[in-house]
């Protein structure tokens, strides 16, 4: 699991190598590139048989690195895998053809693409709506060589979480519900959420929130929950694909009004040995089938119950008749 959600990393600066659980609705890839006139709209794009997948090496990437090499093998290509620390790394790789393809997070990698190309204080080109997202960068990823396809209902983002007991107690199942009780919320968080525009001051701004306090405990650490289940802070931050939260009695809530940034699942590729329409045929249902609450079951299939990525991977195809 990452460190830090990715949103928060963007509003930090975009130092994250990865991304951070609403479905946010996508136009097909071909009606996607076709609006950004990416290489891919116009013919140019390829389809080799021998692909290489990578991207960063954390859990839930790992999990879907293993889940597209598998399906793209079963496609018929033949496939390796190549990992990095981090983004800056493997961009390069895909940009000179190394790797082929890398499963990325919309508005995290939207907003580098957009600092890369109009500098580090480019005004943000990232939405609260996946389609849009990838829209707004695949102009920029097409001048980088790279296809952007379809975007996943998944989405790994900054949450915040409750109790059970809270949440049943009070009915709350919202960030609205919670903000309508009108009472001072005490969060448990990373120290800089106190000023950053999706974390406390969003949570005013956007639902109204009380935020009365900012305990300085980390993004989703055992210190945090703790916090929360003892009583000494309401709400946590947390990411949306925390798979540890059913287990410590936790539940996130929705952010009904879109505070958060589109950080959803999209495959980017290649658009030379990548970019023809094969890989985008053999991702799509993968992308279409996929849920934020799917990758959090992953991914403590993995951390807790210490299963190996490529049979966390198997096994979730295979449930969702992916593999044949």
């Amino acid at each position: 699991m990452k460190a830090l959600p990715l949103v928060l990393l963007a509003a930090l600066g975009l130092a994250a190598c990865g991304g951070s659980s609403n479905a946010f609705g996508g136009g097909s890839s071909s009606a996607t590139s076709a609006a950004a006139g990416s290489p891919s709209a116009t013919g140019s794009g390829g389809d080799e048989k021998t692909l290489t997948v990578g991207g960063a090496n954390f859990t839930e990437m790992l999990v879907m690195e293993q889940m597209y090499g598998q399906l793209l093998e079963k496609a018929g290509y033949t496939v390796d895998y190549k990992t990095a620390d981090n983004r800056e790394i493997y961009a390069k790789s895909l940009a000179s053809g190394e790797i082929d393809v890398v499963p990325e997070y919309a508005a995290t990698m939207a907003e580098y693409l957009n600092r890369a190309e109009n500098g580090p204080d480019a005004a943000t080109i990232a939405t609260n709506d996946a389609a849009a997202t990838v829209a707004a960068m695949a102009p920029l990823a097409a001048k980088q060589g790279f296809t952007v396809l379809e975007p996943s209902p998944a989405a790994d983002q900054n949450g915040f979480a409750v109790t059970q007991e809270f949440s049943t107690a009070n009915r709350v199942t919202t960030l609205s519900q919670l903000a309508a009780l009108k009472k001072p919320v005490r969060l448990a968080a990373v120290v800089e959420c106190s000023d950053r525009p999706f974390c406390a001051p969003g949570l005013e701004k956007t639902y109204g929130m009380n935020v009365s306090e900012v305990l300085p405990l980390g993004f989703g650490s055992p210190q945090a929950k703790q916090a929360v289940l003892t009583g000494k802070a309401d709400l946590v931050l947390v990411g949306t694909t925390d798979g540890t939260l059913g287990a410590q009695k936790l539940v996130l809530l929705e952010d009904d009004k879109g505070l958060q940034l589109a950080d959803n699942l999209v495959p980017v590729v290649n658009t030379a040995s990548a970019g023809g329409g094969g890989v985008a045929a053999v991702l799509d249902p993968l992308s279409k089938a996929l849920t934020t609450q799917d990758l959090a079951r992953l991914n403590a299939e993995v951390d807790a119950q210490r299963k190996k990525p490529e049979d966390v991977a198997k096994a979730y195809l295979e449930s969702k008749g992916l593999l044949g």
